[in-house]
């Protein structure tokens, strides 16, 4: 346990480093392939209307981008650095602006209809507290009646039987995901291994802080929002106790 201890002490800047941006980018593939990523520009160009949206962690730009050119003025928040730098090499800060910094607690000139945190993202604030900060942020950037946007899985316990701390995520070509779960802590090390051909893999951990969704129901009432749908995927599937993600609209009342 405590090389995970160390793991959740290290800083966002060291896990989201040149390294990580640099292999982050998938095109045409993975969460980057046209199936994944024209559902999620479909339904967040609907809910932007005719505002304004900002996403919380814009990474290099694989939501930002695609949703900016169906004409939403978008801007990013990010922590990361090297991610910045990855999306400046796509577009500049005319078409796609972004400011430095964390989601829980940057705050961005403007007004906006809405907010989105995609792909897993709020699970990078390693507390509750900082997660229950990042829906008040959200908050403070929309406009009355604007909507804050998450993704997120579904915690895999039910597939824990006494005794194993850890799921299999995805089987794919060339990458294996595997969760070991510390679930007194509420906390989750995905385990990432690439490898090719060959005898050699490469990995990597990233830590995050699981949330239920009733939990996160929760954090949404506590910041003023009320949850105004819940579906499975992008494509609006309907959300069963079988599901392993969801998509949710929080309204701001």
């Amino acid at each position: 346990m405590a090389r995970v201890r160390d793991l959740f002490d290290a800083s966002q800047d060291e896990l989201w480093d040149a390294a990580a941006a640099a292999r982050y980018d998938t095109p045409g593939s993975g969460m980057f392939a046209p199936e994944v990523l024209g559902p999620t520009i479909d339904t967040l160009a609907r809910l932007a209307g005719d505002g304004a949206a900002l996403e919380f962690a814009v990474g290099t730009g694989r939501v930002g981008i695609p949703l900016s050119e169906r004409g939403v003025p978008v801007t990013g928040v990010e922590l990361s650095r090297p991610m910045i730098a990855r999306l400046r090499e796509k577009v500049g800060e005319q078409t796609l602006p972004v400011v430095h910094g964390d989601m829980a607690t940057t705050r961005v000139p403007g007004e906006f209809t809405l907010v989105y945190l995609v792909f897993n993202t709020i699970a990078n604030l390693l507390t509750q507290a900082t997660q229950v900060e990042c829906f008040r942020n959200a908050a403070r950037h929309l406009r009355p009646g604007g909507r804050f946007v998450i993704e997120l899985w579904v915690p895999e316990l039910q597939a824990l039987p006494p005794g194993r701390a850890a799921t299999v995520s995805a089987v794919t070509e060339g990458y294996l995901g595997l969760d070991s779960y510390d679930v007194l802590r509420q906390r989750v090390v995905s385990h990432h291994v690439r490898f090719g051909d060959g005898p050699e893999a490469r990995i990597g951990r990233t830590p995050h802080r699981y949330i239920w969704p009733a939990e996160l129901d929760l954090m949404g009432q506590l910041a003023g929002f009320e949850l105004e749908s819940r579906s499975a995927d992008w494509d609006g599937v309907e959300f069963t106790a079988e599901s392993r993600s969801h998509v949710s609209v929080y309204r701001l009342a």
